[in-house]
């Protein structure tokens, strides 16, 4: 008599992000609202200082800071409570309406600067309930073997997306004015919404992960999440201290010292291009390989090189060698800056993503930006040189944090 083994079926491996219809929706719908995004951005800008005097368009521009600072945390519970597909849906259909009602303003009228400081506080509330959703989503959409992969692939969207939307924005103002940029905007966010509805979500697992317990659904709860994670504890502290010295440099105190050296606007957008570029081939990088082996020692090790080539760049003289050091950060920086994505969302719990997403969007959205004004009254009274070496010597602190801690250090990203 012949035994015959029982079958067992072997799960299916998990596809490539890149050749996964369902990634490849989700991708296509991230990159169509983070376009209108920055077409919407154009249009306000421009809408704005045609509309009133330089100071009231900088308040329009600034005015969405405040609720997206105040509401982001609360928008992180929302994101893992209702769900992250139901949140990022009902932001792009909001954004979407709100967004072709000033349109169709514009081509009825001039209405003035309150339909943009009403649309800019619009805005505010919607990303706060917007960028923890889309953090806590791909966990949703593909394995967790895939999540690094997704997260190269998210930064070459976005990388495309400030390379296409600006110029669409402008090529819209120029052709017909801001309602025609801002109704390109608001059908792009439209775009994205069947794309949204046709992700297949997967169930999330039931177990609480490294904390053993299920997960809560308060606030509290997350931030409890994150504290006791031996690896999310710490970059939390690292992603902070980076973006504290990086965010700075790089917007104020790159246009003053572009104009210090005389390189005009063209050459500062030079710069910024030798940045996207090197970031650009960074999240190229992650998504292809899908991991980088020891990325803990990795992340902590290219923030520290990143940091002296920060610093290195008020030192330099020319255009040409200056382009060069800004893509060297933008590989550098773009690489821990991905691998500090790609950590969050490997070892954060997937009902907690939401919320840790917040927390760590919080620091770069909502608290960096008002160190912004510090920066340039810093450059006023001591120089580029001095400023730059600061901010660089932050970005090192975040570097020499993360070595130290051992479990971040160890690190690594699912095989």
């Amino acid at each position: 008599m012949t035994v015959t083994a029982p079958l067992t079926r072997t799960p299916a491996p998990e596809k490539p992000a890149h050749r996964d219809g369902n990634v490849l929706r989700w991708l296509g719908a991230y990159g169509a609202s983070m376009i209108g995004d920055n077409i919407y951005y154009v249009a306000l800008s421009w809408a704005a200082v045609q509309s009133g005097s330089p100071s009231q368009a900088g308040l329009v521009m600034a005015v969405s800071a405040a609720p997206r600072a105040l509401l982001m945390l609360g928008g992180g519970v929302i994101a893992d409570l209702l769900g992250p597909r139901r949140i990022v849906m009902a932001a792009d259909a909001v954004r979407s309406v709100a967004v072709l009602g000033v349109a169709g303003l514009f081509l009825a009228t001039r209405p003035g600067l309150w339909p943009l400081t009403v649309l800019g506080l619009v805005f505010g509330i919607v990303d706060a309930l917007f960028l923890p959703a889309v953090g806590a989503l791909p966990a949703r959409v593909t394995g967790r073997d895939q999540l690094a992969r997704v997260q190269g692939l998210r930064g070459l969207a976005v990388r495309l997306a400030n390379v296409v939307g600006a110029p669409l924005g402008g090529l819209g103002v120029a052709l017909g004015g801001p309602a025609a940029a801002f109704g390109a905007a608001g059908l792009l966010f439209a775009i994205s919404l069947p794309l949204l509805m046709s992700l297949r979500i997967r169930d999330l697992p039931d177990d609480g992960g490294e904390s053993g317990a299920p997960a809560g659904n308060g606030l509290a709860d997350g931030l409890r999440h994150i504290r006791r994670h031996s690896v999310l504890a710490p970059l939390v502290v690292v992603i902070a201290l980076s973006d504290l010295g990086f965010v700075g440099p790089l917007n104020v105190g790159l246009t003053l010292l572009a104009d210090q050296r005389g390189w005009g606007a063209s050459g500062m957008g030079s710069v910024l291009a030798g940045f996207g570029v090197g970031a650009g081939a960074a999240s190229l990088l992650l998504a292809v390989r899908g991991r980088v082996p020891r990325a803990g020692l990795v992340l902590a090790v290219t923030m520290g090189g990143g940091a002296v080539a920060i610093g290195a760049l008020a030192f330099v003289p020319r255009l040409a060698a200056a382009v060069a050091v800004a893509l060297v950060i933008g590989l550098l920086a773009g690489l821990s800056g991905a691998l500090c994505g790609a950590l969050t969302q490997t070892h954060a719990e997937p009902a907690y993503l939401g919320r840790v997403t917040a927390v760590t969007s919080l620091s770069s959205l909502g608290l960096v930006p008002l160190t912004m004004p510090l920066t340039g009254a810093a450059v006023g009274l001591w120089g580029t040189g001095p400023v730059f070496v600061a901010s660089a010597a932050i970005c090192a602190l975040a570097g020499v944090y993360g070595l130290c801690r051992t479990p971040l250090r160890r690190a690594e990203l699912p095989a």
